[in-house]
């Protein structure tokens, strides 16, 4: 199958994705543990990640949560789903499933998630508004969401995620955190 000049292949785009989330030096760059505790992650949530790609956070998430959390790992990448369920079967992990998945369709029951964290997404597939909808939808009252501040600017990215039915409470490092 050719491509069309000036197109990339979405398998592409994620192998190279998967290349750098999955390098030893990305994560001492970005310590996938400390995000995620500056997100709010600790024993015992069950927590939704938003586009999971190859798992970079999905297993250190799943060993924060330890065996009373669970982390429900989404992605509309089929090797991302694959190449997650091949991390899990080489930690042992029995707190993660992976859904396939566009995130404004989880799947998930309402109010059944404590947190839901956005890492590494620079621009979200299809938009921001659809996501929040369903972000709203699957946290309980009081639920947080975590967003990793990326490319927009920080006071578009926050009027966007109140506009979608959350409240800022503030910031850590590049943790943007709301509250439903």
């Amino acid at each position: 199958m050719s491509e069309k000049k000036g197109k990339t292949s979405p398998d592409i785009v994620y192998k190279t994705a998967e290349l750098m989330h999955d390098s030893k030096l990305m994560s001492i760059i970005r310590n996938p543990y400390e995000l995620l505790k500056a997100a709010g992650l600790q024993p015992g949530l069950q927590v939704l990640e938003i586009g999971c790609g190859p798992g970079a956070f999905t297993i250190p998430a799943a060993e924060i949560v330890g065996k009373d959390g669970f982390i429900y790992a989404v992605d509309m990448h089929p090797l991302a789903i694959k190449r997650v369920n091949q991390k899990i079967a080489g930690s042992g992990a029995e707190n993660i499933k992976p859904i396939l998945a566009n995130a404004s369709n989880t799947g998930l029951l309402d109010q059944e998630i404590d947190l839901v964290f956005i890492f590494g997404i620079p621009n979200v597939a299809g938009g921001l508004t659809n996501i929040l909808s369903e972000i709203h939808r699957v946290l309980k009252p009081g639920g947080i969401l975590s967003f990793e501040k990326f490319i927009k600017s920080e006071n578009k990215l926050i009027a966007d995620i109140e506009n979608g039915g959350f409240v800022f409470t503030g910031s850590k490092g590049r943790i943007l955190q709301f509250v439903k």
